[in-house]
């Protein structure tokens, strides 16, 4: 029997991995992660409302972060630092896992170093172009590193290239028997021959992009159909853009929804016009799979500010600063994009030649031999 420990805020790409690691007999996972979706809002995180259904057991820990900015959560996440050390070390020694694959973000960082410690082999994957500080971090107490693109900031023998891991259910033939609400409102659109436009902002959802969505709601659905998740969070927002929907003149052609699965996500995909979204490049690998233009917005952070920049070249993408946004803005950017529709979808075939679709297996391998060893 191996044990595979799983770590990180990085929830969709490890998804994928976890479903080719079920594959494996006599294999048994076990995941840290976080709790709430973020400091100051206590929304159960996705992964804590996902794992239980998939058959893995999920442990909470409390862990800090250094934050980029200074607020009233900065002193208290600093020091939930050290409670963060002491819960990795103590799970760890319960778990006695024979390997630890880490996804990235803070809470990874206690989980990786305290297997350092304990002289339990990790492997840590990095999504992004370049890694954030948690991986810079734990590339340093890793025995191997997995990195979605040739250049990815790391440098020596640790290194192979995997690719992003793509959730099965997401490419999967299956997805297109979805019946729900999400299939009537693109049956919907294509009888009438509407352009389907899908926000997504990760999946923790993004306010300031909900709160654009909902400013320019009536303008969005006279053009086309939206189909929106919107997250889960102490802003409401959902709730909010449920009532205004039900003002519409034509309430048919928006869906909100507070969180769409993955083999949902698939067949929304594959029937998208075009796709609004952050700049996570889990979301961005997925919507190139299934080439489609994006109007990416990404936080006003360095790593998505790249992830964006390099899309744009590629020329499947425009890209909308979250400086810029408001309910003008957008409107114009989606109505511009719907005007040169053509060209995107050339720049997103091109696009789609970056992703490696047996990601997720290679990432899975790469984990069974590191637990050999």
């Amino acid at each position: 029997m191996k044990k595979i420990l799983i770590t990180g805020a990085h929830f969709t790409p490890a998804q994928a991995v976890i479903e080719e690691l079920k594959k494996e007999p006599q294999t048994e996972i076990v995941y840290i992660g976080r709790k709430s979706t973020r400091e100051g809002d206590r929304t159960s995180s996705v992964e804590s409302q996902v794992l239980p259904s998939l058959g893995v057991k999920f442990i909470p820990i409390i862990a800090g972060r250094l934050q980029r900015s200074f607020t009233i959560h900065t002193i208290p996440s600093l020091l939930k630092i050290p409670v963060g050390f002491v819960q990795s070390f103590f799970f760890l020694l319960k778990e006695k896992p024979d390997v630890v694959l880490s996804f990235g973000g803070y809470v990874a960082v206690p989980v990786v170093v305290s297997s350092w410690l304990l002289s339990i082999p990790v492997i840590i994957h990095e999504q992004t172009l370049i890694p954030g500080l948690a991986n810079n971090v734990s590339s340093w107490f890793a025995d191997k590193i997995a990195v979605s693109f040739p250049k990815s900031g790391f440098n020596g023998k640790k290194v192979v290239l995997t690719g992003n891991p793509i959730r099965k259910e997401m490419i999967s033939e299956n997805q297109k028997l979805v019946n729900t609400d999400i299939k009537e409102i693109i049956s919907f659109a294509k009888k009438q021959r509407l352009p389907i436009i899908t926000v997504v902002g990760g999946n923790q959802g993004s306010h300031v992009i909900n709160k654009s969505v909902e400013d320019a709601l009536k303008e969005l659905t006279e053009i086309g159909c939206v189909v929106h998740q919107t997250g889960d969070s102490k802003f409401g927002d959902f709730e909010r853009l449920e009532e205004k929907r039900k003002l519409l003149s034509n309430t048919k052609h928006y869906l909100a929804r507070k969180w769409i699965n993955a083999s949902e996500m698939g067949w929304l995909f594959d029937n998208s016009t075009l796709v609004v979204c952050r700049a996570g490049m889990n979301t961005l690998l997925e919507s190139c799979y299934f080439e489609k233009p994006l109007l990416i917005i990404p936080l006003p952070v360095k790593e998505q500010k790249l992830n964006a920049k390099y899309f744009q070249k590629i020329g499947n993408a425009m890209v909308l600063w979250q400086e810029n946004l408001d309910e003008t803005n957008l409107l114009e950017n989606i109505k511009e994009m719907l005007a040169k529709i053509e060209g995107l979808r050339e720049g997103a075939k091109k696009a789609k030649e970056i992703v490696i679709p047996d990601a997720a297996k290679r990432v899975a391998l790469e984990t069974l031999l590191l637990a050999e060893k």
